[in-house]
């Protein structure tokens, strides 16, 4: 499939379905629309992003019967650090370069603290207004914990379903 945007609506799909039909269990939340921001185009300015972000999350309450503007709420501080947290993981160079993304060019171990990166912001937002204070600081720790590291292995699989993947090490 050689659609990125086709491939993206199809993920978030698979991500409401995720939420709908799989919550096996109260502590852990898997969540993998931090690396979708991620993998868009990094020239998108952090403004679009986040827009997208907001119009994201609106969607996927809505599709989830979740309380509405959550996702938003928890997606949108995502958008904000995207391209600080590229810069910190990927280097100063990769703007210079005017690379793209990619596993061969940047490696595994970088998409992988990058993701860790976001999907932490996503969930140290998340987390705490979902629970709404109805549970312990120890739950919320176990949950942010398993849920990050769920998250971030169900989200090392979708970056690299829509990242476009070549042959090539260097551009």
């Amino acid at each position: 499939m050689r659609s990125p945007a086709l491939k993206f609506i199809l993920l978030f799909i698979a991500q409401t379905a995720l939420w709908n039909y799989f919550n096996f269990t109260p502590y852990v939340f898997i969540v993998f629309l931090p690396a979708m921001l991620l993998c868009l185009p990094a020239e998108r300015g952090t403004v679009r992003v986040m827009i997208l972000a907001f119009i994201l999350g609106l969607i996927a309450d809505f599709l989830v019967n979740g309380q509405m503007g959550l996702t938003s709420l928890a997606l949108v501080p995502v958008a904000a650090f995207r391209r600080r947290v590229i810069r910190i993981v990927f280097g100063q160079e990769f703007f210079i370069r005017d690379e793209a993304l990619s596993f061969h060019r940047q490696g595994w171990v970088k998409f992988l603290w990058a993701i860790l990166l976001l999907t932490g912001i996503y969930l140290i937002v998340y987390i705490p207004v979902d629970c709404a204070g109805m549970y312990s600081s120890g739950f919320r720790t176990l949950k942010f914990l398993l849920s990050l590291l769920a998250s971030s292995a169900v989200s090392m699989a979708a970056a690299f379903l829509l990242l476009e993947e070549s042959d090539e090490r260097w551009k």
